[in-house]
């Protein structure tokens, strides 16, 4: 029986999205740090910028990102442990929400955004977030940015 080859099979099952994580230096990053130590499978297509703090992230960053090929960004936040602003968690949904609705007036679907929290020892949570964010923006094929 003959084999199949990449060429004869549908771009679902070869699309592996490219999402750009942010994470945070004292809480997120070590729990996506552990994800990999653990040795927790998540898609090879993410690649993480780590930050002080994800209320500093600017909303063009993100759009920046879908401009560089990047399919998906995930912001994983402090949530209420952020040891620089205790108001971190809502600053953090701001800036995500106004990035959504630039993606939205640029015709792209604004749920290639994703916030959550994420804490130094949340390596399971954050591999499923990857697996049905990785699953959700492989139905959605590729981004295409303006």
């Amino acid at each position: 029986m003959p084999t199949a080859t990449a060429e004869h099979e549908p771009q679902a099952a070869t699309f592996t999205p490219r999402i750009l994580v942010f994470t945070t230096n004292t809480i997120s990053d070590p729990g996506v740090d552990l994800a990999g130590s653990s040795h927790f499978h998540y898609s090879p297509g993410v690649n993480v910028i780590s930050v002080p703090c994800t209320s500093g992230i600017r909303p063009a960053w993100i759009l920046h990102a879908f401009d560089s090929g990047f399919d998906g960004v995930f912001v994983a936040t402090d949530g209420e442990e952020c040891a620089y602003l205790h108001d971190c968690a809502k600053r953090s949904n701001a800036l995500v929400q106004r990035a959504q609705q630039v993606l939205k007036e640029r015709g792209m679907d604004p749920g290639r955004i994703r916030v959550a929290a994420i804490c130094s020892v949340c390596a399971e949570p954050f591999t499923r977030h990857m697996t049905t964010f990785s699953a959700a923006l492989a139905a959605m094929g590729r981004a295409k940015a303006d």
